[in-house]
């Protein structure tokens, strides 16, 4: 590791790359804000509470923890819906188009707290290739912070969880990835890299260098703050 700047330039080497969705391929921040506030409002809620607690976790457990009375399938259906049927502001992350196409199908996955179906819908809106293995909300019995997400995608990929480098954008994403065992990085989409620490951090894409290495391994040199 060598110092460049006010960067730190880190290489690791992986077998595949496993990603958040929102946040850290699409910046849905808009979308997020605009229909959480408009929840808070109808139900009388504190919307600054919710934005305090919600990023990177599945909208069921932040529904059950600010308003369990509220804690219902057709809640909690009505909520998925408005989000997948937003696509107001949402962009993706810059770099992340690059990336991606550079990538083999069997080299990188989603793990997010949306559903497949959300997930599928923002990464389409923003021209994103959409990954051969996916692991939505409906997949798990537990939510990041948990692991099961990432330790599903390694399994669908057919590789060790140390073969792994997960980018994500959240204190819960990147704590369910170090309890899976994997390296992590945070992306500054939504949060400074002051928020993320100890985690290392990029801004966006464009601080990522792809080589393959071998047939099988890939390297990656990061530029981190």
């Amino acid at each position: 590791m060598d110092q460049v700047s006010d960067r730190r330039i880190i290489v690791v080497e992986c077998v595949a790359i496993l990603f958040d969705m929102d946040g850290t391929l699409v910046d849905s921040t808009s979308v997020v804000q605009r229909q959480w506030r408009l929840f808070a409002e109808k139900h009388g809620l504190d919307y600054a509470h919710i934005m305090r607690i919600s990023h990177g976790r599945r909208n069921a457990e932040t529904i059950r923890e600010i308003a369990p009375h509220l804690a219902t399938p057709e809640i909690f259906s009505g909520f998925d819906e408005a989000e997948l049927h937003d696509r107001q502001g949402v962009v993706s992350v810059p770099g992340s188009t690059q990336f991606l196409n550079q990538l083999s199908i069997h080299e990188w996955a989603v793990v997010t707290s949306a559903s497949r179906a959300l997930a599928r819908n923002r990464l389409s809106a923003v021209d994103l290739p959409l990954p051969n293995v996916l692991i939505g909300a409906e997949d798990v019995t537990a939510g990041k912070p948990d692991p099961e997400g990432y330790l599903a995608a390694a399994r669908r990929l057919g590789i060790k969880r140390s073969e792994c480098v997960v980018f994500e954008d959240t204190v819960p994403g990147l704590s369910a990835a170090r309890s899976a065992g994997m390296p992590a990085f945070g992306i500054t989409t939504t949060y400074p890299h002051t928020h993320l620490a100890p985690f290392d951090c990029i801004v966006d894409f464009r601080d990522v260098t792809y080589e393959r290495t071998s047939q099988r391994t890939i390297r990656l040199t990061l530029s981190c703050l």
